[in-house]
């Protein structure tokens, strides 16, 4: 039998999966609050002190925590660093200056920044997405069929 232990593989990192995971139950309560909330109806000072607060610590979790774990986990559990050059397989990413045709250089570190700024991008796109959403909740979308008679034909005005 193989003793494996998964909290020494070099991909796994504890905190940045419980930040995400947080991130995305603060998420899940969201949207299922919002699925159940009444629309229109008007809220308390408290119920608005508390809405305010659980907003700011999703925004703090997906913009801050999140990404912070996530280089760290890069930097220290990785060991993605700017010395180690990422050439890709078959060596298509190797630079022309260490001899390869690639333009310019890519480094590990680079790939992790990048991954970043992707994490920052889905997170304001998903933001914005669910924002709309709370806004547009309980909207009816307005029909366009025409009244019909008793015999099933469209009532319309001639002009």
């Amino acid at each position: 039998m193989l003793a494996i232990d998964i909290l020494k593989w070099p991909g796994f990192n504890e905190a940045f999966l419980t930040a995400v995971a947080v991130l995305a139950a603060l998420i899940f309560i969201a949207v299922a609050y919002g699925k159940r909330r009444p629309v229109g109806k008007p809220l308390s000072w408290g119920e608005g002190m508390v809405a305010a607060v659980f907003v700011f610590f999703t925004m703090f979790m997906a913009y801050a925590v999140v990404p912070n774990q996530w280089l760290l986990h890069v930097q220290n559990g990785l060991g993605w660093r700017s010395d180690k050059k990422l050439f890709g397989p078959g060596d298509v990413l190797r630079a022309q200056s260490l001899g390869g045709s690639f333009p310019f250089e890519i480094n590990y570190q680079q790939v992790g920044d990048a991954i970043t700024a992707l994490m920052y991008i889905v997170f304001l796109g998903l933001q914005l997405y669910l924002f709309s959403w709370w806004q547009k909740r309980g909207k009816v979308k307005p029909t366009t069929e025409l009244a019909t008679s008793t015999y099933g034909r469209p009532l319309v005005k001639k002009r």
